[in-house]
């Protein structure tokens, strides 16, 4: 019979924290003015684990279906909470970066992809800081900046926005 001991000595490290992480990403050189990468790290207060799902076939023979990997494999979008600081520098650094992409006025933009997409990295932290899983999302790019909630109402808060990057593919320790 299980007991918890056998239980605790299962959960190695104490169990992964979900309040461990840190993001690193290089804005690209017409939306950055200098120290986005490394106020991104301390200010990204929310992200996930990458999601993804791989695409199945079915093949009917005399009246079983067989389940075979299909021929694709798609990406959930990825999404991150960042706090606002009085100079709006990333939510400013963000919006050059969407404005490149299509501007505002006249819906032109960059038309290159390696103009506007960047990598970017979510290290998974263990208690010491240290990394313990790392991901690299290849070919990112920001599709959504979403608005900041003002209100009377609201006090001892400070703000908050969500950015949702498009990426390519990530690799992490299990992928290439």
């Amino acid at each position: 019979m299980s007991n918890i001991n056998e239980f605790k000595s299962r959960l190695k490290g104490g169990g992964a924290r979900a309040n461990q992480f840190k993001v690193t990403m290089s804005f690209p050189g017409y939306a950055a003015t200098g120290t986005e990468t490394s106020d991104l790290s301390f200010l990204c207060t929310a992200a996930a684990l990458p999601g993804q799902t791989l695409e199945k076939t079915t093949v009917n023979f005399r009246g079983r279906a067989l389940q075979l990997t299909g021929d694709s494999r798609t990406f959930t979008d990825w999404t991150m909470t960042v706090l606002n600081d009085t100079d709006f520098k990333l939510y400013k650094a963000f919006e050059r970066w969407m404005n490149g992409m299509n501007n505002m006025t006249d819906n032109e933009g960059l038309v290159n992809p390696t103009d506007y997409q960047v990598d970017y990295f979510l290290d998974h932290l263990d208690r010491d800081g240290l990394s313990i899983k790392q991901y690299a999302f290849r070919g990112a790019f920001p599709t959504t900046l979403g608005d900041i909630a003002l209100s009377y109402e609201t006090n001892n808060a400070v703000e908050t926005f969500d950015v949702t990057m498009a990426y390519q593919y990530f690799e992490t320790d299990t992928t290439t």
